[in-house]
């Protein structure tokens, strides 16, 4: 496979002098993840796009797509989510070129029979090229699939070859990555061969189907046709698999429904292209033909992959590295991980199927709770104009449903995986941008209304949207033994220590708005994660910690999980997955990895653990056990801990050695799911050598990847610039190394910590210099704010 522009292409790409500026788009390699389960799309989107198409192959993939040469192709749908688990998601209303059948009625119409292999490259990859708003692959048909995008409309081309005297494509109606469509409906107009389509689809996380909708037209590109020569709708029962039967235009389980249509060869050229436009709506087969028509009306292939390039280069652009003494793979893994955070969620204004708002909206929240800690802080140092527009959509949800989105696919709440996190993803927003969210449309009342809702409110399912209020209101934990109504009772005490932190952001609004009361009372809630902190536990290997997060009764007696529950160290390989039956109180993660969990008052949670000395003996334990977790969400402050116990230098190797070990360049350059842009805005934030505090003005520092690292942010219209002034490039396995951050100046004077900087520093467009040395045991520096903030040393206030 390949993964940027060859030096000659069919495709009239933007050429970039040899000269000139550097452009982040030949530095992004769409196929990174795309195995080993990391789930990511490949496809051709804009960024933020509705649209997002890309090949499917056989088997379970969740993006549609598999690298590996062994997988079928078996067709190309308009819809995907990127890095996610669950069920598989979308990969609606597929489309596919059949070059080849003796006959219209015995065409191999279904997804068994008609699945084909690709082509492959000397290296014995396939034949399959991707670059930021371009997809294209040769199969071994001899056909070739080029794709495009808009926001609502998705733009194919397919070349046959000069043997398909007929050339065919087909519209799969029924067939979506869980084959799970009801109700589909096919029109076709026989003289312009247009296509409408429609169908029920099953959601991929959760309860609750959607309708979806297509329109599909076809022209032929370097020559001309009035429409099809042949067409028809099909229908296939199983286990009957092949052919096509005209005669019966209708839907029962086990079938496949959709349309076939036949066109005219173009006789004077070697091969015959033909273009599908196909417009995609929530709302009706009319709006997706106005859809179509209205973003694509040239039918214009390279214009559609260069206006996308232009908006990709635009938002990549934003931050720029000096490339000095770094390898190419860097490059690619930092400039490919801020590609993939701007996939979702998805802007679907104006497809809302549940009600009419002229305010945006956005879909495809998937899901809140591996975003919101790194995902938006990120979009905050480049993208806030974006980032605006999806926080009001968020903002409309909850005046329309009750509760801010957690997790959301084509229009349908999902499973909450932990706390209200719409919470911090709002006030990260306000936090970092109190000043002009008028500006951008934001409004601080109803932003602080949402945030209300979620806190004090107790929604009918708990599961589905807001969290377990009445009780948290009531104990400051999530009793194991509750009883309330509305939701399953599972994940005790990881809910209950997110809880505490979406108060914590909440206090943070509230100061910024001077509700001196409300910043109070969610100040003290934020810290009932002492509720759920048992100094009796001890760890079960000998080690001699002591004292883990815990599941408490509602009578406040302590129950009982295994510390090691739910790790690679775990007795009984327990996975703490999703599942409404678990009642061991933790979700994906350890008690071990949760006790770390408090970003609000790390200095009160270093007190609980017997001081900085134990405290970094305990985050040592957590690494060389294993017990850390490069695949999951919760983990992923860990590494950058050891700057609350003055040690940063432990915490710049740390972080190194994870990027070392867990992530690269290739198809298995993940260590798991994506998650919608979470590990890649987790990549992004090390590689520039920070990690952010969500819904606070601090950013915690290391060193960067590079020489020189700058944001440009354009609401501040206003570059940051980090420099590493003595950098000597990176050790290759992210161990020792001139690296370690021994001193900070800011715009030429000496700052009040090596350890975090504020937001002013980027709102300001600040040049940070950072004196990097060999040394491992460096500190946070001497003055009374070196250390970064917590609520029980005075901090954010």
């Amino acid at each position: 496979m390949k993964s940027s522009f060859p030096l000659v292409s069919l495709l009239t790409a933007v050429v970039v002098d040899a000269a000139a500026t550097f452009d982040p788009l030949d530095h992004v390699n769409l196929f990174i993840g795309t195995n080993n389960g990391g789930n990511t799309f490949p496809g051709a989107t804009i960024p933020h796009g509705m649209v997002k198409v890309g090949m499917d192959t056989d088997g379970n993939h969740f993006a549609g797509y598999d690298a590996r040469p062994e997988y079928n192709v078996t067709g190309f749908s308009q819809l995907h989510q990127t890095g996610t688990g669950g069920a598989v998601p979308l990969s609606n209303f597929k489309l596919f070129p059949v070059p080849h059948c003796s006959a219209f009625e015995q065409c191999l119409t279904t997804i068994d029979s008609r699945k084909t292999l690709r082509k492959l490259l000397p290296d014995g990859s396939p034949d399959d090229f991707a670059s930021p708003g371009y997809f294209s692959t040769n199969l071994s048909t001899d056909v070739r699939v080029e794709l495009a995008a808009t926001r609502r409309t998705g733009l194919h081309r397919y070349t046959f070859p000069s043997s398909s005297t007929t050339p065919r494509i087909l519209l799969d109606i029924t067939n979506d990555g869980q084959i799970s469509a009801i109700s589909p409906e096919l029109n076709i107009d026989p003289k312009t061969g247009r296509m409408q389509a429609s169908a029920n689809f099953a959601t991929s996380f959760g309860p609750g189907r959607y309708d979806a909708y297509a329109c599909v037209d076809f022209k032929g590109e370097g020559y001309s046709f009035s429409g099809p020569s042949e067409w028809g709708p099909y229908k296939i029962n199983y286990p009957d698999k092949n052919g096509v039967d005209l005669s019966q235009h209708y839907y029962s389980y086990g079938s496949e429904h959709g349309g076939l249509l036949s066109f005219p060869q173009n006789t004077k050229s070697s091969t015959t292209t033909i273009l599908a436009r196909i417009g995609i709506s929530l709302i009706s087969t009319a709006q997706a033909c106005r859809n179509a028509e209205e973003e694509i009306p040239h039918w214009d292939f390279d214009r559609v992959v260069s206006d996308s390039q232009k908006q990709w280069r635009d938002i990549l652009s934003r931050v720029q590295v000096d490339t000095t003494n770094v390898d190419e793979d860097t490059v690619t893994l930092l400039y490919s991980a801020l590609y993939r955070t701007h996939i979702v969620p998805g802007d679907y204004t104006g497809e809302n199927p549940k009600w009419k708002s002229s305010e945006p909206y956005y879909d495809a929240l998937y899901c809140n709770w591996d975003t919101y800690r790194t995902l938006f802080p990120l979009m905050s140092l480049h993208d806030p104009e974006n980032f605006a527009r999806i926080v009001r959509g968020m903002i409309n949800i909850q005046k329309h449903e009750g509760w801010l989105p957690e997790a959301r696919e084509a229009g349908q709440p999902q499973f909450i995986q932990g706390g209200s996190h719409g919470d911090p993803i709002l006030a990260e927003f306000f936090v970092k941008f109190s000043d002009h969210a008028a500006k951008l449309g934001v409004s601080s009342k109803d932003l602080y209304n949402a945030l209300l809702a979620d806190a004090e409110n107790q929604p009918p399912n708990w599961n589905l949207q807001g969290r377990q209020a009445d009780v948290w209101k009531e104990k400051g934990y999530i009793p194991s033994d509750t009883t309330y109504p509305g939701g399953a009772n599972t994940k005790q005490v990881s809910r209950a220590l997110e809880y505490a932190f979406d108060d914590f952001a909440i206090s943070q609004v509230a100061k910024i708005l001077g509700k001196k009361s409300d910043a109070k009372k969610y100040t003290s809630r934020a810290q009932n994660f002492l509720h759920s902190w048992n100094p009796d536990v001890d760890a079960p290997d000998g080690s001699g910690f002591s004292g883990f997060m815990q599941p408490k009764f509602a009578n406040g007696t302590w129950n009982y999980t295994d510390p090691r529950h739910c790790s690679v160290n775990d007795p009984l390989k327990a996975t703490c997955f999703l599942n409404a039956i678990r009642r061991d109180g933790f979700y994906e993660s350890s008690p071990i990895v949760y006790s770390q969990y408090v970003p609000q008052d790390t200095a009160q949670l270093i007190k609980l653990q017997g001081g900085n000395e134990k405290f970094i003996d305990r985050l040592n334990w957590i690494f060389e056990n294993n017990y850390f977790d490069s695949t999951n969400e919760p983990s992923q402050q860990i590494p950058f801990m050891y700057h609350y116990a003055n040690a940063p230098g432990f915490s710049t190797q740390r972080a190194r050695q994870v990027i070392a070990t867990s992530f690269n360049s290739t198809s298995t350059g993940l260590p798991g799911n994506d998650d919608s842009g979470a590990m890649a805005s987790y990549t992004a934030f090390y590689l520039a050598g920070m990690y952010p505090l969500p819904a606070t003005k601090q950013i915690l520092l290391s060193s960067p990847y590079f020489p020189k690292i700058s944001f440009y942010n354009p609401v501040f219209k206003k570059t940051t610039t980090i420099k590493a002034v003595n950098f000597t490039g990176n050790p290759a396995n992210g161990t020792g190394g001139n690296v370690f951050v021994k001193s900070v100046k800011v715009n030429g004077k000496p700052y009040k910590s090596n350890c975090y900087l504020e937001w002013d520093v980027f709102t300001s467009g600040s040049t940070i210099e950072l004196e990097l040395t060999d040394d491992i045991n460096v500190t946070c520096g001497t003055g009374k704010d070196a250390l970064p903030p917590s609520i029980s040393t005075g901090g954010y206030n």
